[in-house]
């Protein structure tokens, strides 16, 4: 006897498939963006920039596919950088003339707002994780939102003002210590910000904010005793479009360290019973050191690849020991090191989050403390 089975296969849509209506709006959107921008600089930019131009595009397509706030984010820094842009006229002078550019959307208004909304905002996220407060922890993630739309939208008209300066003078700012702290803050907030969504926690806001108020304290002390927050031309070293993907890669793994510290902190201080019952579990904790360092590892190799290469074409050879490529190589190391023992012996728990925390120490060094003790071929970043 013949039995015949009715069997129902459940398919998963394919990658494509999956998209909505708004995402493939979003990516058009992009897309004419980037061909908008080209058209109206292009002839400031050589064929590399206008490559890096066209391949952000799609770039921040994938990117918005897997993180939803990115599709409001993008266009609100493109909306607002934009009507900075229209108010300048073509005229720097305008920056103190007309209301909203010397309050609010100048690159030096904006990246002062950004530096007093991190501040609340940290101190939103301790009031809600202290007291249990949800109230507390929505408005820290909300003005940390708010900081990162404002910074965005300075660094986009810094870029602007530098060519208002002189087209000789304009560049990407990611060239000295005043604008990669900027990045650095805006970086480490948005990673945090992804992880408070997938992980649907807060309680972790309260750490992470910490190192990005500390950046902005560090940023607010440079540009008063320095004067650092002027536009200079880029020193020749620095003239190349290898910095435009180098610095950038660099402070993903910067940020993505720093943020596995704070997680690290927050995981010791529960394993020791100390604001246990208000932070997540031990697992989860874990987990977003773990892929908070992964992505830094990535990300980080990926800078030091291109750096040994922008070294070979300005300075004739891929790697000699200067102090920053040696205390580069020492942050490899040590986070190489913390993914081999992750996943060869399954390092976990007290000893990882320690780990992750020395790991900050080394990270700083490489990042300031270099620029601060030691002199080299990257001396132009001194302080």
């Amino acid at each position: 006897m013949e039995i015949s089975q009715t069997q129902t296969y459940t398919q998963t849509p394919g990658y494509f498939k999956r998209l909505t209506v708004i995402d493939w709006l979003y990516a058009i959107a992009l897309m004419a963006g980037a061909l908008y921008g080209l058209s109206q600089y292009g002839a400031y930019m050589d064929g590399y920039e206008k490559a890096i131009l066209l391949l952000s595009a799609p770039t921040f397509a994938v990117v918005g596919w897997h993180w939803k706030p990115m599709r409001w984010l993008l266009p609100l820094v493109a909306l607002l950088a934009l009507g900075a842009i229209g108010l300048y006229g073509g005229d720097l002078a305008n920056a103190n003339k007309k209301f909203f550019l010397k309050y609010m959307l100048s690159s030096q208004s904006a990246i002062l707002w950004m530096s007093a909304l991190f501040v609340f905002s940290t101190v939103f996220y301790w009031v809600g994780l202290l007291s249990r407060s949800d109230f507390g922890t929505s408005v820290g993630s909300k003005l940390c939102w708010a900081a990162v739309v404002l910074g965005w939208t300075g660094m986009m008209v810094r870029w602007f003002e530098s060519y208002l300066i002189g087209a000789d003078v304009g560049h990407i700012p990611v060239s000295n210590l005043y604008e990669v702290f900027i990045l650095f803050a805006l970086i480490t907030a948005m990673f945090y910000l992804h992880y408070e969504q997938h992980y649907a926690t807060r309680a972790l806001g309260a750490f992470v904010m910490l190192i990005i108020s500390a950046a902005v304290a560090f940023l607010l002390w440079y540009t008063v005793s320095r004067g650092a927050s002027g536009i200079e031309p880029l020193v020749p070293a620095l003239q190349s479009w290898w910095m435009k993907i180098h610095v950038p890669a660099n402070f993903i793994g910067y940020g993505t360290f720093a943020l596995a510290a704070m997680v690290g902190s927050a995981y010791l201080l529960k394993s020791h019973g100390i604001l246990a019952d208000r932070l997540p579990a031990l697992e989860v904790l874990d987990d977003v050191m773990y892929k908070a360092i992964s992505v830094g590892f990535a990300f980080f190799t990926v800078a030091t690849i291109l750096g040994a290469l922008w070294a070979a074409e300005a300075w004739g050879g891929y790697w000699s020991w200067d102090p920053k490529e040696t205390w580069a190589l020492i942050v490899w190391l040590n986070y190489a090191a913390w993914l081999h023992m992750r996943l060869v012996t399954g390092l976990r728990g007290r000893v990882a989050a320690w780990w992750a925390l020395v790991g900050l120490l080394v990270t700083t060094f490489a990042f300031i403390g270099v620029n601060m003790f030691l002199s080299g071929l990257h001396s132009y970043g001194a302080l």
